[in-house]
């Protein structure tokens, strides 16, 4: 059995001191929305119990899927770089960026520079600060972890992300790979492929990126974004279906007006002598509305809805 835990949005603050001159622009609504909302709501003291949490869970793998960050001040991606490795080494946790990661342009590059070693492709070595680094794939014991950037600078009161037409080539010859040598496919990504949400916070080209899984297959689909969970299933070849995971925000507490903060914890077994020869089951874990005690809120067999297509 391989246990991967799942995080995303933890929005780590507080913010660092800023120059006048990078308060311009996106960045500086970036800051009052930080001072007038996202300060009460996320804080330390979640992240260290649900790290805590996760930690005691002991998971083979800890993927990341974005938004470590808040306005892109330079300072932060240290921050960010602390985080991670408070989770673990490079070998053992692997991150995909977020819309914030990437929140201007000047800086948008700079979680590939502090965290490659996070977000670097088995035997790469080297930068991953070009475009063709991703998709990146790392093997790991029957599973294949496969991170997507959907991570590009937008305009202000813009959330949106992109994967790209290069990338989602890549992603369709990655697919077909990793299924032929029979691996557990999980795709990383920030923005969710499906489900509902306004135009400013949506993947551009979801209907492409959902095509490719539709014709290449994926097991799972784990993103974040929106800071509330969400199982959804998207069809896949033959029939099947691929289950789509969001987590909810690492950093919102008990009593969050979107959604209490945790994170999930995926079980993947290879099953013998099944049609579909992989069994996965997902566990919430976090805060419940009202309690200050992280513990499992649901547990859903994922595998169980799939066909036996691939």
């Amino acid at each position: 059995m391989f246990v991967l835990a799942h995080l995303t949005d933890a929005h780590l603050g507080p913010l660092p001191r800023a120059r006048f001159a990078e308060l311009a622009g996106k960045r500086a609504l970036g800051v009052l929305n930080w001072r007038r909302g996202r300060q009460h709501r996320f804080n330390i003291a979640t992240i260290d119990l649900l790290v805590s949490d996760i930690k005691a869970m002991a998971p083979d793998h800890i993927a990341v899927t974005g938004d470590l960050v808040n306005v892109g001040l330079a300072a932060e991606f240290a921050t960010g770089l602390h985080f991670l490795k408070s989770l673990g080494e490079g070998h053992d946790v692997t991150v995909v960026p977020g819309n914030h990661d990437a929140y201007v342009r000047s800086t948008a590059h700079h979680s590939l520079l502090n965290w490659g070693d996070y977000m670097r492709g088995d035997g790469v070595n080297g930068d991953v600060t070009d475009e063709s680094a991703f998709p990146f794939i790392r093997r790991r014991n029957g599973v294949a972890l496969i991170g997507v950037s959907s991570a590009i600078p937008t305009r202000p009161f813009m959330a949106t992300g992109k994967v790209g037409r290069a990338q989602r080539e890549r992603l369709a010859q990655a697919l077909d790979q990793l299924g032929a040598e029979g691996l557990f496919r999980v795709v990383m990504i920030h923005h969710p492929p499906c489900g509902i949400r306004s135009s400013y916070k949506r993947l551009i080209d979801e209907e492409a990126f959902r095509a490719i899984l539709a014709r290449h297959g994926a097991e799972l689909v784990i993103c974040g974004h929106d800071h509330v969970p969400m199982v959804e299933m998207l069809p896949g070849p033959n029939g099947g279906l691929i289950p789509v995971v969001e987590a909810p925000s690492f950093a919102a507490g008990p009593e969050d007006r979107h959604w209490p903060g945790g994170y999930h914890l995926y079980r993947i077994e290879r099953v013998q002598d099944a049609a579909f020869p992989w069994r996965c089951t997902l566990e919430a874990r976090g805060f419940k509305r009202g309690e200050d005690g992280v513990d499992t809120r649901t547990v859903r067999v994922l595998t169980g809805s799939l066909s036996a297509g691939r």
